[in-house]
């Protein structure tokens, strides 16, 4: 028990150094798996499907955050285009 608590600090820095992508798939693929372990008759199988839905899911989400810094804007046409935010945005 004492070595697995050891192991939570070691997990958290090494996923420190990922990507938002990358945070949220493993974020998203151990939440998945310990619902679906919980949630389901077979624990092994629900976790196995919980961690897959939410590997897929976490990495969309981080995804979605890393593009946080470019601002969508339209040129005199009406195109869209996306670009860095200006300053304080």
């Amino acid at each position: 028990m004492k070595k697995s608590l050891l192991l939570v600090p070691a997990l958290l820095l090494g996923v420190a150094a990922c990507t938002p992508t990358e945070q949220g798939a493993a974020f998203g693929g151990a939440s998945g798996a310990a619902i679906g372990a919980l949630a389901s008759g077979n624990k092994v199988e629900g976790a196995i499907i919980g961690g897959a839905i939410g590997t897929v899911a976490g990495a969309l989400v981080g995804r979605a955050s890393e593009n946080s810094n470019r601002c969508v804007y339209r040129d005199e046409y009406g195109r869209r285009y996306e670009a860095r935010c200006p300053r304080g945005y």
